[in-house]
């Protein structure tokens, strides 16, 4: 149980589908032959941020791990999280890694729906699958989706999320956003339920915890290799307290566990690493330290 300090508050929040824009953002990039972008699709900000994301933080470990981060936790009523979705072009396949409204910004890029060829869903929560639908029809008409089997079972099986520490409000608005995002690509869906390869240099990561069928990609190509984790780590301040979980981690110990394997595979390969919710673009590289890791973000051109 995490402390009764703790206890998230998301009456703010009307639905977790809405974001903040601020105009497209790309920043392009390659892994090997891959043209890669990386998709700006706005921001949200949360109340309570310290409750969301370490719910189980002692609160004078967390006011002083914070204070390294330049943050006063007495002050720090909202946190504004960026939304980063990855487009990846191999040469034979355009594959999106995620869905918000970014349709605009991949216009922006010259790109049109009908292009995309392939969308790996990471996990069931709307600000990973809101794109997936347009007007009650999928948002990419050729494209196969890609999901974890368990994940889609788990979200179209009316769960309970009794787990959460989160208000009852919230646990409809995340089952809710499912449905409506997931039932309608059932045509369109392949499921998965080992590791392995989804196309050639692509290949999918098991890592539940955050939720059940919740996965990372192993991107290769050319000798170079991206992880893109997700929501494996959703702050920075996870990789330097890694057992410090958030509230809607449904499985806390798997997710913590889950987080030490990536984090370990990533600076241990010398990977890129892609993260959805760090300050946008969202890549750098994990550095190990004693007992924990450091994120090194990129520096952009």
């Amino acid at each position: 149980m995490p402390p009764s300090w703790q206890v998230f508050n998301i009456k703010l929040i009307i639905n977790l589908g809405v974001k903040q824009f601020t105009g497209p953002e790309v920043y392009r990039f390659r892994v090997g032959a891959f043209e890669c972008r990386a998709l700006r699709d706005g921001t949200f900000t949360y109340p309570n941020p310290a409750a969301l994301l370490f719910a189980n933080a002692p609160r004078e470990r967390l006011r002083e791990a914070l204070r390294g981060h330049g943050v006063r936790l007495e002050r720090w009523g909202e946190w504004v999280s960026p939304y980063t979705c990855l487009m990846i072009n191999t040469g034979r396949h355009r594959v999106l890694v995620d869905t918000g409204r970014l349709l605009q910004n991949l216009q922006a890029e010259g790109i049109s729906a009908e292009e995309i060829d392939t969308v790996v869903i990471t996990h069931g929560h709307p600000d990973h699958i809101g794109g997936n639908i347009v007007k009650g029809r999928p948002a990419f008409p050729r494209a196969h989706f890609v999901m974890w089997e368990r994940e889609w079972d788990f979200w179209t099986s009316e769960p309970s999320l009794k787990e959460l520490k989160v208000e009852e409000h919230v646990k409809k608005i995340l089952v809710t956003s499912a449905v409506n995002n997931l039932l309608p690509i059932r045509g369109q869906l392949q499921l998965l339920d080992h590791e392995g390869e989804i196309m050639p240099g692509i290949h999918a990561v098991v890592a539940p915890g955050h939720t059940p069928g919740h996965i990372a990609l192993d991107v290769s190509s050319g000798g170079e290799r991206m992880l893109a984790v997700a929501d494996a780590a959703i702050h920075p301040l996870h990789l330097e307290r890694p057992d410090w979980y958030s509230a809607v981690d449904l499985y806390p110990a798997q997710a913590i566990a889950t987080r030490r394997r990536l984090l370990d595979r990533a600076s241990a390969e010398e990977m890129l690493v892609a993260a959805f919710h760090f300050p946008f673009p969202g890549l750098g590289r994990i550095v190990q330290e004693e007992g924990s890791w450091r994120w090194q973000p990129i520096s952009k051109p």
